[in-house]
């Protein structure tokens, strides 16, 4: 399921819920500013194969 959240509720997901972020820059950009403890997954290489990385029991966020 897709929702669109703001800025507080990936906060409170974040800290209250162990949600696990995933940037979707590529490699580059990702190694040079990402936000601190998120998950690379280049939106060119996500897939199956690169969800497997995610822990299937806890909330994730795209970013």
């Amino acid at each position: 399921m897709v929702t669109s959240i703001g800025r507080d509720e990936v906060q409170m997901l974040l800290r209250d819920e162990g949600a696990q972020l995933v940037e979707v820059l590529p490699r580059r950009e990702y190694e040079d500013e990402h936000v601190k403890d998120a998950i690379n997954i280049s939106l060119k290489r996500l897939d199956r194969e690169s969800a497997k990385r995610l822990d299937k029991g806890r909330p994730v966020i795209v970013y």
